[in-house]
C-alpha cells in the first residue's frame, strides 16, 4: 500500500469515517487527476503529493463527518437526493471529496474559471461520480434551491452569503469551512443571516486551527 493511501485511510479512521475500498480508490484517483491536470492548468499552488494529501485532501475530509451528520438529520427516505452547491470549488476541494464520501448528495461545484469547471466535469466522468457536476459561472447568477451551500477558504462570510443568497433554499444552510474562528466576519453579517453554530475541526496530522461556520437565512424584519 502506498504511503499516501495509508495516510488517507488512517486519517479517515481518526475522523471516525467509514469509507469503502471503492471510495478510497476514488479519492486516490482524484489525487492523481489533480496532480496531472495541475501541471497544465495550475489548479492549486500546492505541487507536492504529500502536501496535497495533508493540506487539501485530509483538510477537506475533516469536514465530511459534519456534512454526513447534517444530511442524516434531514431524515430523507433512501434514494431521496440532497442538493448541495460548493462555491469557488477550484480544483474540487472539498467538492469532489464531498461527492465521493456522500453519494446521496448531488454536489454542484461552481467556479468562475472555465478550466477549473472543466476539470471538475472531467473528474466526474473519470471517477464515475454521477452526483458531481462542474459549473462555469458566477455564483450570483445561480438559482437554487440548494439545501446546502458550502465553501472552503473562498471569501468573507458576508460576500459568501450575499452572493449565494439566490441559490440557497429557504430552509437551507450555509456550511463555510474556515481557519481560525472568524468572529470579525460573523460580526459583519447582516440580520438576514443567522450563525447558529461554529464547529471546531481537527485535521489529522495538521497542527492548524479549522472550523465550520453553520448559518441559515433569517428574517431580517425582526
Amino acid at each position: 500500500m502506498s504511503t499516501l493511501r495509508e495516510q488517507l485511510e488512517q486519517g479517515a479512521a481518526k475522523l471516525g469515517l467509514t469509507l469503502s475500498a471503492e471510495q478510497f480508490d476514488k479519492l486516490m484517483g482524484f489525487l492523481d487527476l489533480l496532480q496531472k491536470w495541475n501541471k497544465v492548468y495550475n489548479l492549486t499552488s500546492v505541487r507536492d503529493p504529500q502536501e496535497m494529501m495533508s493540506l487539501h485532501m485530509l483538510d477537506s475530509l475533516a469536514a465530511v463527518p459534519a456534512l454526513q451528520r447534517y444530511v442524516a438529520s434531514l431524515g430523507k427516505v433512501p434514494g431521496e437526493r440532497t442538493a448541495q452547491l460548493d462555491v469557488g470549488s477550484g480544483g474540487g476541494l472539498p467538492g469532489v471529496v464531498f461527492a465521493v464520501c456522500c453519494p446521496q448528495v448531488d454536489v454542484h461545484c461552481v467556479d468562475t474559471v472555465g478550466k477549473k469547471a472543466a476539470f471538475l466535469q472531467q473528474a466526474a466522468v473519470a471517477l464515475k461520480l454521477p452526483n458531481l457536476k462542474g459549473i462555469h459561472a458566477r455564483v450570483e447568477t445561480l438559482k437554487g434551491p440548494y439545501e446546502i451551500v458550502s465553501c472552503r477558504a473562498f471569501a468573507s462570510l458576508l460576500d459568501f452569503t450575499t452572493w449565494s443568497r439566490a441559490a440557497i433554499a429557504d430552509n437551507g444552510i450555509w456550511f463555510a469551512m474556515k481557519g481560525k474562528h472568524p468572529q470579525e466576519e460573523i460580526d459583519a453579517l447582516g440580520k438576514d443571516v443567522h450563525v447558529f453554530h461554529v464547529e471546531q475541526l481537527q485535521v489529522p496530522g495538521l497542527d492548524a486551527e479549522r472550523c465550520i461556520v453553520w448559518a441559515q437565512p433569517a428574517d431580517d424584519t425582526h
